[in-house]
């Protein structure tokens, strides 16, 4: 990441398979991993992974606002990435703590319930995010791409009870002919977001 110069952990190169992780962290680099409250949280348990090191930044050029949201005052720099740490120090990414959705106060990700949905043979592509219901809790939204017309709402809705817990399940499911991309062909969550809030002024 370009707040830290830009490596925080490598894989070793004698690894012989794919393991899933972004590997070790470098050497003089301190990795935790912290939950809201700053605590560290135990092995396997996601957080936000904080680092510390020579090669993290000074701050943001003229931006005191955001470097104090950012790095803290003995120089450990808060990622925003959604962690967690085994117990031989390899470091995986869940996802990113802006994207995290808050439903009756259960953590949900929303790369776990993309892999999940992704995973029909008839859905080619999904972004998930958090919108806010009527209510005023949030609640999972899908906006799916299907790959065979046949798919419905009900049927989707049936699988993802199959296997996830309640909670996780999106309340609300949107086909859509394609979703919104990056030039690099990561989906933006922020305009599935701008979508929503654009359907409710409709």
């Amino acid at each position: 990441m370009t707040e830290a110069s830009p490596v925080v952990t490598v894989n070793p190169i004698d690894l012989t398979e794919f393991n899933g992780s972004i590997g070790l962290p470098l050497p003089s680099t301190n990795i935790s991993i912290r939950d809201e409250d700053g605590g560290e949280v135990a092995i396997n348990e996601p957080g936000e992974l904080w680092v510390q090191g020579p090669q993290v930044m000074q701050g943001y050029w003229q931006k005191p606002d955001e470097t104090a949201k950012t790095l803290l005052a003995n120089g450990w720099l808060r990622t925003g990435d959604i962690a967690t740490i085994d117990d031989e120090g390899f470091i995986r990414i869940v996802d990113r703590l802006k994207d995290m959705i808050l439903v009756s106060g259960f953590n949900v990700y929303p790369n776990e319930v993309e892999d999940l949905i992704t995973s029909h043979p008839k859905v080619m592509e999904v972004g998930v995010v958090g919108e806010h219901s009527r209510s005023g809790s949030e609640m999972v939204s899908a906006y799916v791409v299907k790959s065979q017309d046949d798919l419905t709402v009900p049927k989707l809705l049936k699988y993802s009870r199959e296997h996830l817990a309640a909670y996780k399940v999106p309340k609300k499911v949107t086909f859509v002919e394609s979703l919104p991309k990056s030039h690099v062909g990561k989906i933006l969550r922020r305009e599935l977001r701008r979508l929503h809030e654009q359907e409710k002024t409709c």
